[in-house]
């Protein structure tokens, strides 16, 4: 596991639409079928990081706060299942039922959407505006797996209130932090 940062996609950016099957209900979703009246949120995630099983928790609860409040949710993993087989969409669909997601966990086998995202690390996290326009990308909150920082999704909830509330969200976002997304051999 290598320790790697977000890229930091550039803040408005319109978000790359995709369309990936659905590992929970085996159906296809684009980024139009997930996205939320006033915001979507899109993650890459997988089964086996350490330091997205950290926050798994904590991803379930921020989803289920504001699902209600119009903001979309969606996971998705691109990670190489030949090489990482704990990521395979029949374990995702496993993860997802017992993490307790109302959200599509979308397999991205060809990693194209991972890499039109510019994502990095898992986890890694990006929130669209009703526009589609990149407002945040960085990390959930300071917690990482044995720092002791209880997991609050204190930063991605600070930028789902200013989206909702109308006010402006801070510029200054800092990077997520996790296992590189296991790319395919080219």
């Amino acid at each position: 596991m290598a320790r790697t940062p977000s890229n930091m996609l550039d803040l408005g950016t319109k978000a790359p639409n995709f369309t990936l099957p659905n590992t929970i209900d085996e159906k296809a979703y684009s980024f139009l079928d997930v996205e939320g009246k006033h915001g979507t949120v899109v993650m890459f995630i997988c089964n086996h990081c350490p330091y997205v099983l950290h926050v798994f928790n904590g991803i379930t609860s921020l989803a289920n706060d504001y699902i209600n409040q119009g903001i979309g949710f969606v996971a998705i993993s691109s990670n190489d299942v030949e090489n990482y087989p704990d990521d395979s969409p029949k374990l995702m669909k496993t993860t997802a039922k017992e993490q307790g997601f109302q959200f599509p966990y979308l397999y991205d086998e060809s990693q194209d959407v991972a890499k039109a995202y510019d994502a990095a690390c898992t986890p890694d996290f990006y929130l669209f505006d009703a526009k589609r326009a990149l407002v945040y990308r960085g990390q959930m909150d300071d917690s990482r797996p044995k720092n002791d920082i209880p997991v609050s999704g204190k930063d991605l909830r600070a930028a789902l209130d200013a989206l909702l509330g109308g006010t402006p969200i801070d510029s200054i976002q800092k990077p997520s932090l996790g296992c590189n997304i296991k790319w395919k051999a080219s």
